[in-house]
């Protein structure tokens, strides 16, 4: 059973059938899914929710398809950190790592997204899926697409990571790379899809797409024992991520799911790529594109979507914005690393090196509850930090070497000769 009533534009507030468009034929605005809550209300409980699957389709009611799951069954539902040896480092209490190092089976949030978009593609019957990505993306969909049977093309900048392209090859779509940064990227992707019948994930079917990024708010508020943290911190590069956690957390409000949203969403950006907080920061109504020069390319992309949304959010919410440059990005991967065990991509860097700003300046408070938002493995950007790591010893294989070249703090055997004689 579906409980969406169709698409609304975001601007007028025109509304349009469930169908594979995007943009308001009458203000241009952007389209997103319209749903009946009063029918949710009447199905929808925690219940129900907890006894449902380990995967983002436990909220399968507050996702936009019409049928049954087709794609991504085993995504989602990924891991909300206690992150206390984190948080002893920054000054904090009550810290949350929500890990997407880990979501099934590409590492990144974006297997949320593709789940959604896929079995929608399917419910509209295309054959062809494809994606402009700075390269999560592009795995997901060459992976689930895979899995599912699709034909798939997929567009990248021409200079993305060496791992994140292999991460898409190895699933056999037809990779196109471009010479141009994502915004050259996604420009073409529109002028293809308005040519050719395919599912575009992010053009045609973004609607459905970018729902698919609420699972990550609502497995917060479910995890937390539905509550809603005092802070979330997001990184942004479309800035639609942060813009649909928020949009979860008010859907739970609104089905008294859980009390009253009072969370403040703050938006996390690179240096090198930052017209979101930059906006924000300047206080202005303007979002001036700029072009991308930042390690972070998963958060590279100079003319955001929903930059003035996301804008909109952290403004009603209370929350703020920052950025990282590129060392503290390396620094914070280390950090989470060596405290958590975690190891984010450049995106995580950027999120956990903001929050460390916000908290330093007192725009999140020691006492209250954080959650990060990791979006990504950081097995897909080891070039970021590769010649910032100390090396491996090297030596012989005996235990001379290993004394005269490993420094520890007590160089001397756990038992005594004679234990040692005792234990021949």
């Amino acid at each position: 059973m579906s409980f969406v009533r169709g698409l609304k534009c975001r601007e007028c507030g025109r509304v349009y059938p469930t169908s594979p468009i995007y943009v308001c034929e009458f203000c241009f605005g952007s389209l997103e899914v319209d749903y009946d809550y009063d029918q949710i209300k009447k199905t929808l409980t925690r219940d129900k929710i907890e006894n449902g699957p380990r995967s983002l389709w436990r909220y399968r009611e507050l996702l936009p398809i019409d049928g049954e799951p087709t794609v991504g069954l085993y995504s989602g539902f990924t891991p909300l950190v206690k992150a206390s040896q984190l948080a002893r480092v920054l000054g904090v209490k009550e810290l949350y790592i929500k890990d997407d190092t880990v979501c099934h089976p590409t590492l990144s949030f974006k297997d949320r997204v593709v789940s959604v978009a896929l079995t929608k593609a399917r419910e509209f019957g295309f054959d062809t899926v494809a994606c402009a990505s700075t390269g999560n993306l592009a795995n997901a969909v060459s992976a689930h697409g895979a899995k599912a049977g699709f034909k798939r093309f997929i567009f990248i900048p021409s200079d993305l990571e060496l791992t994140k392209i292999l991460g898409s090859l190895v699933y056999e779509p037809n990779l196109v790379a471009v010479k141009g940064n994502y915004d050259d990227v996604n420009r073409l992707c529109a002028e293809i899809a308005g040519k050719y019948r395919w599912a575009f994930v992010n053009v045609n079917i973004r609607p459905y797409y970018a729902e698919g990024s609420k699972s990550f708010g609502f497995e917060i508020a479910e995890q937390l024992g539905w509550r809603t943290p005092a802070h979330v911190i997001v990184p942004a590069a479309s800035g639609s991520l942060l813009t649909k956690i928020w949009k979860a957390f008010k859907e739970f409000e609104k089905l008294e799911l859980i009390e009253p949203v009072r969370s403040k969403m703050h938006v996390a950006q690179p240096e090198g790529c930052s017209p979101i907080s930059t906006m924000i920061q300047n206080r202005s109504e303007v979002m001036k594109p700029v072009k991308p020069k930042t390690i972070a390319k998963s958060l590279a992309i100079g003319n955001p979507a929903d930059g003035y949304y996301a804008k909109d959010v952290v403004c009603q919410s209370g929350g703020a914005a920052e950025t990282a440059g590129d060392q503290e990005i390396i620094d914070a991967i280390k950090l989470l690393a060596a405290t958590e065990g975690i190891f984010s991509e450049t995106a995580g860097g950027v999120t956990l090196a903001c929050a460390k700003k916000l908290i330093q300046k007192g725009l999140i408070g020691p006492h209250e509850s954080i959650v990060i938002s990791i979006t990504g493995q950081g097995l897909k950007t080891q070039e970021a930090i590769q010649h910032h790591l100390a090396k491996p010893f090297l030596i012989q294989p005996n235990l001379s070497s290993f004394e005269e070249h490993v420094d520890f703090p007590e160089k001397k055997p756990f038992l005594s000769q004679e234990g040692a004689k005792s234990c021949r």
